[in-house]
């Protein structure tokens, strides 16, 4: 069988003799992503979110009465009972924010709620805390209660026509019998999935961590980086760096006298890697200037995965060229600094940063 040739292997002449072959070998090593999701640090699991549930079932009697007071009591038990009582309007928190802003009057700096639900989740003893129990998130904790209380107890409201109304699910649709319903029988399971359809499975994790999804891949270079030894100053979101329109996801060994560039990006979307491919070519003219100048130049590498890479052929043939043949995906990381010049700044002890 023949082995299976990278870009990276090469020079560019045999890269440029070779680029459809290399292409689809890129191709290849590309994974699609979407299915794993970084846990971020205020990830619930469903142990957790039932010890929740349990609270509030028990506080409301098996969901036969509810009140302010019977949420109150489920939350200093355990406060991610709020984040319960959420799931079950289906709403965001900004969302249950206005609707208790319009029902009780009581105002809320701009995404509270949202704040609120992360302290719960990251806290199961949040109310017994002092930020927790101080006035003015009493007060507002009490409006969201409030409005969750109205909202659930009354269930679907007629809507106009064209309009679904949000609570017309199988758990609230007719008020509190609905819960009730819900929580002493087996839910039909397609029912379930059609709920879970209409919600889109992890959306809201998804949305939680969105800004950690690329982080995944820069969390394999850092290490790599390390283990080996190379010293590196990775760059923050959105931080400008003198002589650079946008700064690169890492200087080797640093900004003042750069030997290799890495920009690292994980994507499902073919827009958003069209715009690293463009940031990378940016970087390339930068070096070629340099060269043409008799300057130092440094090396660009790409450290890309996801489909996003996968839609373009014409745009993976200028990402290869540009970077003379320096990119690597999730599967071929292990080669990072062994295939580019940072196999010059390695040494035998390792971690450094």
């Amino acid at each position: 069988m023949t082995e299976v040739r990278r870009p990276y292997q090469l020079d560019l002449p045999e890269i440029e003799d070779n680029l459809p072959e290399l292409v689809a070998a890129t191709f290849n090593d590309l994974t699609s992503q979407f299915m794993l999701l970084p846990r971020g640090e205020g990830f619930l699991a469903y142990e957790n979110f039932q010890a929740g549930y349990e609270q509030l079932r028990r506080a409301t009697d098996g969901f036969s009465a509810i009140s302010v007071d019977r949420c109150w009591t489920a939350a200093k038990s355990n406060a991610k009972s709020v984040v319960v009582i959420r799931t079950i309007l289906g709403v965001t928190g900004p969302e249950w924010q206005d609707l208790a802003q319009e029902e009780t009057g009581v105002s809320f700096p701009n995404n509270w709620a949202r704040g609120l639900d992360k302290k719960v989740r990251d806290n199961p003893d949040y109310f017994s805390t002092k930020i927790g129990s101080s006035e003015k998130t009493v007060t507002r904790t009490t409006s969201l209660f409030e409005a969750a209380c109205k909202s659930i107890g009354e269930g679907v409201v007629e809507a106009p026509d064209g309009l679904i109304h949000r609570l017309d699910k199988i758990d609230t649709k007719n008020g509190l019998d609905s819960v009730r319903y819900v929580s002493q029988h087996h839910v039909p399971y397609a029912v379930l999935l059609y709920e879970r359809y209409l919600g889109r499975p992890f959306a809201s994790h998804r949305d939680a961590v969105s800004e950690l999804v690329g982080d995944v891949m820069e969390s394999g270079i850092e290490e790599h980086l390390s283990m080996a030894g190379v010293p590196f100053r990775k760059t923050k979101r959105a931080e400008r760096v003198s002589g650079f329109d946008q700064a690169p996801d890492f200087f080797i060994p640093d900004e003042l006298a750069p030997a290799v560039i890495i920009e690292a990006k994980i994507t499902g979307d073919d827009g958003t890697a069209r715009d690293k491919v463009a940031r990378i070519h940016r970087l390339a003219s930068m070096r070629d200037e340099r060269e043409r100048n008799g300057g130092k130049a440094f090396e660009v590498v790409a450290c890309i995965d996801g489909r996003g890479f996968s839609v373009r052929e014409e745009d993976m043939k200028q990402l290869i060229m540009a970077t003379r043949g320096k990119v690597f995906t999730a599967n071929t990381l292990g080669d990072l600094v062994s295939q580019t010049k940072l196999a010059e700044f390695r040494t035998s002890g390792g971690r450094a940063s």
